[in-house]
């Protein structure tokens, strides 16, 4: 007799505390589930209606193929993972992931456990220079490869650039020379968006029903960056 399932939003970082109370996971569709009703301690992860796999004003062809999408210094941390609650995350990197069959759409690679690749979101900004505004357009699925090189310089920081630059020639069969010159080009975009500061536009997320955390000012964002990378290095 197959198990009931009801299902759950139970975001990473809490997934051992919910199977600590009873909570399974089904691997079928990536997704933890309670065994049966009443159980007091999973009630807070409880599903919520699922997102659409359209977001409002979403376009799927904006920002396709593997290229290095730098985020501007005066950007970071609002990106959709740091003003959405994790339970929200949970809710749209299933969505993501789901639509797109479990596989990047960049690489059309699946997830592999054995060589550390994952399945992860990721952001497609527009940038209108005149209106100094930042606007989410897409959210794609990427591997963990195609991720790292879409985020080259935080691949930089880590180290990891020379294999990030390996799999930038590998999918669009650039040279050396060429994925190089593309790479400075990036960032020098970056360094040109960087001197803005960008007021966000996720109304993509708030007609889908996602509620937002306020991100820091725009004026205090490049010092949380800052801070926080060197946290992260110590």
């Amino acid at each position: 007799m197959a198990t009931t399932r009801f299902w759950l939003d139970v975001p990473y970082a809490e997934k051992d505390e919910a199977k600590g109370y009873g909570a399974r996971w089904d691997p079928r569709v990536r997704r933890w589930y309670a065994p049966r009703t009443g159980i007091r301690e999973l009630e807070r992860w409880k599903a919520q209606p699922d997102v659409p796999e359209l977001l409002p004003g979403e376009d799927r062809s904006f920002g396709n193929g593997l290229f290095v999408d730098l985020v501007p210094k005066s950007c970071w941390f609002t990106n959709v993972r740091s003003c959405v609650s994790e339970r929200d995350w949970e809710r749209l990197r299933r969505m993501i992931t789901t639509r797109a069959g479990q596989r990047c759409e960049v690489c059309g690679r699946a997830a592999d456990r054995d060589t550390g690749r994952w399945l992860e979101a990721h952001e497609r900004w527009a940038y209108d220079s005149g209106a100094q505004v930042q606007s989410l357009r897409r959210l794609i699925c990427l591997c963990t490869d195609c991720h790292q090189t879409t985020h080259f310089g935080l691949a930089s920081v880590k180290g990891k650039d020379k294999e990030a630059l390996l799999h930038l020639q590998s999918i669009t069969g650039l040279t050396e020379y060429e994925a190089t010159e593309f790479v400075d080009a990036a960032f020098e975009l970056w360094h040109q968006r960087s001197l803005t500061h960008w007021e966000l536009d996720l109304d993509m997320l708030t007609k889908a029903g996602i509620t937002l955390k306020k991100p820091p000012p725009p004026g205090e964002r490049h010092r949380v960056a800052d801070r926080r990378l060197l946290e992260d290095n110590q």
